[in-house]
């Protein structure tokens, strides 16, 4: 992947030892984490700008490789709040562990997410969900990847699809990242 450069998008509390975000920056010199102005206190706004600057930042195109809070962070940005030169300058988005808005275990300090755009995304996207993922449901899961043109993806029972999960290095995902950077939609159906 080294003709382009992939940004790392945490969600809410940021993704610490053993994610297997950590573990991707750990292991590619061309992945780097957006760093969010607020892990504890997400705004919608806020966080949008910090992608559309790390967007403008990166040299040449961008994969997005994002978790929980940075799924919908990338959709409202995709969607509503970003500049359209930036926006041009993405491949793909890798949007794992997608969280509802209105679930009972959606950060009660999260501002400016309750209504999630459902508009296709002016770029190649996955969407991977767990069967028993606390913060978000496969039902809302599918329904935003059927709306955002995205390929589906289910892990079956991961959880939050975190560090806990057991994914180590993840494999799997940075094949579906680099299946992105290659203009696939698809996935495989899982």
């Amino acid at each position: 992947m080294n003709e382009r450069s992939v940004l790392v998008v945490p969600g809410y509390l940021d993704s610490g030892e053993g994610h297997w975000q950590t573990r991707w920056e750990a292991l590619h010199a061309d992945f780097r984490r957006v760093r969010m102005p607020d892990w504890l206190h997400p705004d919608r706004d806020a966080w949008c700008r910090a992608l559309d600057a790390a967007v403008a930042a990166a040299n040449g195109r961008v994969l997005l490789a994002a978790h929980s809070l940075g799924c919908l962070t990338i959709a409202c940005w995709a969607l509503r709040d970003g500049a359209r030169e930036q926006i041009a300058k993405v491949d793909g988005a890798l949007l794992v562990a997608v969280p509802d808005p209105d679930g009972p275990q959606f950060p009660a300090t999260a501002t400016g997410y309750g209504a999630v755009p459902l508009d296709t995304l002016p770029f190649a996207s996955i969407v991977v969900a767990s069967s028993d993922d606390p913060y978000g449901g496969v039902a809302f899961a599918q329904r935003c990847a059927s709306a955002w043109g995205s390929g589906w993806e289910n892990l079956g029972a991961r959880g939050h699809i975190n560090a806990d999960s057991g994914l180590g290095d993840w494999p799997q995902g940075l094949a579906w990242l680099a299946s992105l950077g290659r203009g696939d939609r698809s996935g495989t159906g899982g």
